[in-house]
Formats: C-alpha cells, sequence, structure tokens
C-alpha cells in the first residue's frame, strides 16, 4: 500500500497517540510494556557502572588514622573507611556486588559483638596482636592472614597491641540485599569465649575429621588461614608446575570439610606473580577486588593503567579485559563473587592467547 508523505505522517502520529494512551492506562494498572525496556533488561554484553579503580594505601592511611580521634568505636561500632567505586558513588560497592572497607583498630580498643546474615572476610593488612571472636573461639591476626566471619555467626575483636591495626573488610551485604535477606542483632555485654585457641584448626585442619563432626554451615569451619602458611603454599607450586598464562601461580582458599570454596558466596585467592611476570589478557563476568601483599607492579584495563605497591587495594569490574605485570615479586590476595556465578550458571570467561 503506498501512502501520499502527509497521509503517512497523520497513521503515524495517530498511532503514536494511540499507543501512548495505551501505556498510561496500563500504567494506572501496574502494568507495562517489556519491549519498550527490554535492550537495556537483557543487554547482549554484560553492563556495569563501576570502574577499575585502585586505593593508594599510604594516601588513604592518614583518613583511617584521623578517623580514630572522630569517632569511637563504641559510637561507629566498626571504625570503617568503605572502599567506594567511582562509577556508583554513594551506594558503598566497590563491585556491583561487593562491599569493601579498610577498618581500623587502636592499641587497647574493642568492638562490640553482633551477628548479621551477610557474610565477612578480613584480611589483615598492618599490625599485630589484634584478636577477633568468632562464634567463641578466639583468633589472633597478623598482616596477610585471611579470616573468616560466616553469616549469623556472633564475632567481636579487639587489640592487645602497642600499635593501631588495620584490615581490608569484604562483604557479600549487597547479595543479601539484593535478596532482601537482611538481618542484623547487637549482643549485650561481652560474647563468652566458649572453645579453646586453635579449636577449629585443630578439628579440619589436617585433612582428618572427627568421626562425629557436623559441618555448622557452607562456610569453612576455619576461622583463620594465617600467611605463613598461605605463602609458603605458593612457593611450593612454583616448584611443581609452571606459572598460569593469565594468573601466574593462583590458589583459591577451600573449606577443608567440602572441598569447595571457602565462603559461599565470595570466592577467595591468593596469587604469586614472579619478577617481571606479564599476564595475558583476561576478562570476566566476576568483578574482582586485589589487595597487594607484598610487590610491586602494573595493571592494565583499557586506557586505565595504574603502578600498585604493598597494601594498595584495586579492583576490576565485570567483563573488563585487563593484564597485570610485576616488577618484582609480588603476591596479591582476592575476592570476587565468581562462586555465586558458578552455582547459578552465570559465570564466563575470556581468556585471549599469547
Amino acid at each position: 500500500m503506498i501512502y501520499q508523505d502527509g497521509l503517512l505522517d497523520t497513521v503515524d502520529r495517530a498511532a503514536e497517540v494511540g499507543r501512548g494512551d495505551f501505556y498510561r492506562r496500563a500504567s494506572e494498572q501496574s502494568v507495562a510494556p517489556l519491549w519498550r525496556v527490554l535492550d537495556g533488561l537483557v543487554t547482549a554484553t554484560p553492563v556495569t557502572a563501576c570502574r577499575p579503580w585502585r586505593w593508594a594505601y599510604r594516601q588513604v592511611r592518614p583518613y583511617l588514622l584521623e578517623a580514630c580521634d572522630l569517632i569511637s568505636t563504641g559510637e561507629a561500632q566498626r571504625r570503617v573507611l568503605v572502599l567506594e567505586n567511582p562509577g556508583v558513588p554513594g551506594q558503598s560497592r566497590i563491585t556491583g556486588n561487593l562491599f569493601a572497607g579498610l577498618q581500623i583498630i587502636k592499641p587497647g580498643e574493642s568492638a562490640p559483638p553482633h551477628r548479621h546474615v551477610a557474610s565477612a572476610l578480613r584480611f589483615i593488612i598492618e599490625g599485630h596482636d589484634a584478636f577477633t571472636a568468632i562464634h567463641g573461639e578466639r583468633t589472633v591476626m597478623a598482616p596477610g592472614d585471611f579470616v573468616i566471619t560466616p553469616s549469623w555467626t556472633w564475632h567481636d575483636h579487639g587489640s592487645d597491641s602497642d600499635e593501631v591495626v588495620m584490615w581490608l573488610d569484604g562483604l557479600d551485604m549487597h547479595i543479601v540485599n539484593m535478596c532482601e535477606a537482611s538481618f542484623c542483632e547487637n549482643y549485650q555485654g561481652e560474647y563468652p569465649v566458649t572453645r579453646p585457641y586453635g579449636a577449629s584448626a585443630a578439628e579440619v585442619g589436617s585433612n582428618l575429621l572427627p568421626v562425629d563432626y557436623k559441618a555448622p554451615s557452607q562456610t569453612s569451619p576455619i576461622l583463620n588461614y594465617p600467611y605463613a602458611v598461605t605463602r609458603e603454599a605458593l612457593y611450593r607450586l612454583t616448584r611443581i608446575r609452571d606459572a598460569d598464562r593469565w594468573c601466574g601461580y593462583k590458589m583459591n582458599y577451600i573449606n577443608p570439610v567440602t572441598g569447595g570454596s571457602a565462603m559461599p558466596t565470595m570466592t577467595t585467592s591468593i596469587q604469586l606473580l614472579p619478577r617481571g611476570f606479564k599476564t595475558q589478557p583476561y576478562r570476566c563476568t566476576s568483578g574482582t577486588v586485589y589487595n597487594v601483599v607484598e610487590g610491586r607492579g602494573t595493571t592494565r584495563c583499557g586506557d586505565w593503567t595504574v603502578e600498585w605497591e604493598p597494601r594498595d587495594v584495586f579492583v576490576i569490574p565485570s567483563w573488563h579485559r585487563f593484564t597485570i605485570e610485576s616488577t618484582e615479586d609480588a603476591v596479591l590476595f582476592s575476592f570476587s563473587d565468581r562462586i555465586v556465578q558458578e552455582k547459578l550458571d552465570f559465570f564466563r570467561e575470556q581468556c585471549d592467547p599469547s
């Protein structure tokens, strides 16, 4: 059918008016046309507002010290500076699904016990002789230690040190909130220590289990993965195999009871990049947070290039291709939401050839 231009314009305008009226009337019944929003809901590739970024520890550390003079642990409960991704300011997100912050505790301080549905990790950055008690068992924390707080377990912390102690916090709170499943509860008074020091390691830390052992949750029962043990494991790995082209020597922290991820909602890893090693380009759908334990190097992600040194934190968002190059032997701790994506069959990765 052939229309004159003027008639065609009239028909188009009439159709648009009819559609607009339809959309208005439909909205009054709380229904909406999928065809108007489908492209934004089902995207061809992952879409994130998060940006690759680095937090230089020597620049952030003075703010942590200043915070000690401004607010007590009693007022704040946990004295934490949130690592906010600049792509999503004000949302307390370092990636779309994860929270990260830097926490500080002064000599002699303690933080009150509480519990929450969100699982938490601590990776110790600076200081010695601070402790945390998790569900009645106490562990002492040192730099490089990876400490787990399982979901809905009572926990507190304090310091017997003569120096400040700082660590990286990582939580899955945004996953919990997405599921609208958050609960939090404060404990009145001091939570009792009911298990001897090293109890969890004695039960499950030697590739053996008591015959009547019953796992309390999906989270690893190991409270503290000491860096001395982790670093030795990385060294031994370098003696028996070649470095992977995309990640060097990388190992995941595991739950010794199940052999699976140490945490059910966050994949936690440690990797060694020998001096002068450069990874091949890689990207995946899990946004990943890195903390530099040892060494120096450079990360490149598109047009973004940054040099890093010990204690720095940097993040690579979902589906951003990147490389890492070490200028000296480097050890990186990382955590991501990969395990959640794997369980749901969402996870995808791309390892570019050399």
